[in-house]
């Protein structure tokens, strides 16, 4: 992928990738050389040759011809002599590096590279081919090798994403490599080969269910590798490898015998060692590797599982975790799913003006409708933490109200200090033009939630933290947009709160959690979304291991923070274990 690039005398055309910044309107990084190595050398140990004719090779984002330059370097001579390269990039720059490394390096191959867009050409193709030439047109590649851009399809324009959602299918928050790897199933010949890095967000998020199901059907997908916290990119990406074959049976998944590989950095103690996270991924499965820097790294090898969903989560399934979830789902008498909806906090998209922790401050003095916020500050388990700043104690302006079964706007004519506050800033909250056109006040919050529900008690958790901190609020706060929340809507079954409590904050989640979705981010920190965390396991609370779980969360509530409550917080966490039909000293890896 193409991006400003630096270069050192003595490496002539190889970028300094240490240099190389990710560009946020095209989502352009540059591809290590040993990375570009390793996807190659994926692609030709399963590419299958046909036996006359020309071989035709693409790059639909080619940047600096990295990934270009290694799979021919490895292709066997007598097919080299047979290939035809074409390689696309919008920037012009990087369209000339790479014609020139390819030039140096294959003097004899039949190279072609031009400053095109990919996702318009793949456009064109499905509107019938008009800007296109007749070799384009009818000639599939044989191979294909890409690190399509990652950025959101948002950035690159209203129009162009509203297109290319209309013509791939897409909804909501994509990234722009969802319709690269579509894109790349259309002009790939059957049985031909690609090999494709990408961010591994699509495996995991809700947004990628449909990228998923098209993955699936549109591919014969071999092996698909998850990269995790590796830091193979100098860019915040944590990348995936994917190696499958066309198919024009694209009407039924293909999901048998799909290998899948994952490699996370980790804490555990070392049993082998390698030069590097790529190196590591030829470990057994379930090995930690220490590698040359001093990172060390869990690698598991299995098959890829579904659950039996073309649209469902990717993990990897092995012998060992699918007896371990085995055991936990004949546990299970329902998901936190059974307690209420997951909802995100409060969203204002005008937090200077309605999130403060200088009220008392003001000149005008203080406001009235000025709220408690709970943001990740206050985050510990079981129960809130005052934040030890008094500038992270924030309160917020909220000027919404239960209207009959709904909300509604104040009337800001009742609360004279509130209303100077908000006149005071009017045209900061009125360039919200996007709340204004959706038929609301100009004052009011763009996500308010439901004023009826703060008071009630509630589980609280932060969206993203390397350990589960679950904890329940009692005193009404209202919650901010970087923490989710949870309330019973079933009044009867309000001791699902503390049940709820007890798993989530137990080692025992922080498992099933790495088993059953293992979608990590940098430095091991786990993201805790509405479609993982409604999926967290309870057992039946009529059992009486579970209502002694209840009474010692209620307990651990009531003297958090203590020495006491982290004792007993211990002997929870083991009752949760048991609770399950698990030993924590048996984890599998």
């Amino acid at each position: 992928m193409s991006s400003q690039l630096n270069f050192d005398a003595d490496t002539a055309l190889r970028p300094r990738y240490s240099e190389v910044h990710q560009q946020k309107s095209s989502g352009a990084t540059y591809t290590p050389l040993e990375f570009a190595a390793f996807v190659a050398n994926q692609m030709v140990q399963v590419a299958k040759f046909p036996e006359n004719g020309k071989i035709r090779i693409l790059d639909p984002a080619c940047g600096d011809g990295a990934l270009l330059d290694a799979l021919i370097a490895r292709l066997p001579e007598a097919i080299k002599r047979r290939i035809e390269v074409v390689g696309y990039d919008t920037d012009p720059v990087a369209i000339e590096i790479a014609s020139r490394r390819l030039r140096r390096d294959f003097p004899a191959v039949d190279v072609s590279l031009e400053q095109k867009d990919f996702l318009v050409h793949v456009l064109n193709l499905q509107g019938g081919g008009d800007l296109l030439s007749a070799a384009e047109v009818q000639e599939p590649f044989n191979l294909v090798i890409a690190n399509p851009p990652y950025v959101r399809t948002q950035i690159i324009g209203a129009q162009q994403a509203q297109q290319l959602a209309q013509n791939f299918g897409l909804t909501g928050r994509v990234d722009l490599y969802y319709p690269f790897l579509l894109g790349i199933s259309q002009v790939l010949a059957e049985d031909g080969v690609a090999g494709v890095i990408t961010s591994n967000r699509f495996m995991t998020t809700r947004s990628g269910q449909a990228v998923r199901r098209a993955m699936l059907s549109r591919f014969q997908i071999l092996h698909a590798w998850d990269l995790g916290d590796t830091k193979l990119f100098d860019a915040a990406v944590l990348p995936s490898v994917l190696i499958a074959r066309g198919t024009r049976d694209i009407q039924n998944p293909h999901t048998d015998g799909i290998f899948y590989s994952s490699i996370y950095e980790t804490k555990d103690v070392a049993n082998s060692e390698a030069k590097d996270a790529l190196a590591a991924l030829s470990a057994d499965d379930d090995t930690v590797i220490s590698i040359a820097d001093g990172r060390r790294f869990r690698v598991r090898h299995g098959v890829l599982d579904n659950g039996g969903d073309p649209e469902g989560i990717w993990r990897v399934a092995t012998l060992s975790t699918d007896n371990w979830l085995g055991t936990v789902e004949g546990n299970t008498w329902d998901t936190f799913r059974r307690i209420g909806k997951i909802r995100v906090g409060v969203k204002s998209t005008a937090d200077k003006v309605f999130v403060r922790s200088d009220w008392d401050d003001l000149p005008g003095g203080r406001p009235e409708l000025l709220r408690p916020l709970i943001t990740r500050k206050c985050a510990r388990r079981f129960k809130a933490a005052i934040p030890a700043k008094a500038a992270h104690i924030k309160e917020i302006l909220y000027p919404h109200e239960v209207a009959g079964s709904g909300r509604a706007a104040v009337d800001l004519s009742l609360y004279p200090g509130a209303a100077r506050y908000l006149e005071a800033h009017r045209a900061t909250l009125e360039a919200r033009t996007y709340l204004i056109d959706a038929g609301r006040k100009w004052y009011e919050l763009w996500v308010p939630q439901d004023p009826a529900a703060w008071p009630l008690p509630k589980i609280v958790f932060p969206d993203i933290s390397d350990k589960p901190i679950f904890w329940i609020d009692t005193d009404g706060g209202i919650v901010n947009g970087e923490c989710y929340w949870l309330q019973c809507d079933n009044e009867n079954e309000q001791d699902l709160l503390w049940l709820a409590i007890a798993v989530g904050n137990s080692t025992f989640i922080e498992t099933f959690y790495d088993h059953r979705f293992n979608n990590k981010l940098y430095a091991g920190r786990r993201r805790f979304i509405t479609q993982y965390v409604e999926l967290f396991p309870l057992p039946d609370p009529e059992r009486d291991e579970s209502k002694e779980i209840v009474a010692l969360a209620k307990l651990i509530h009531s003297k958090t923070p203590s020495v006491e409550a982290d004792q007993l917080a211990v002997d929870l966490d083991g009752l949760v274990w048991r609770v399950f039909g698990l030993d924590r000293e048996k984890i599998p890896g």
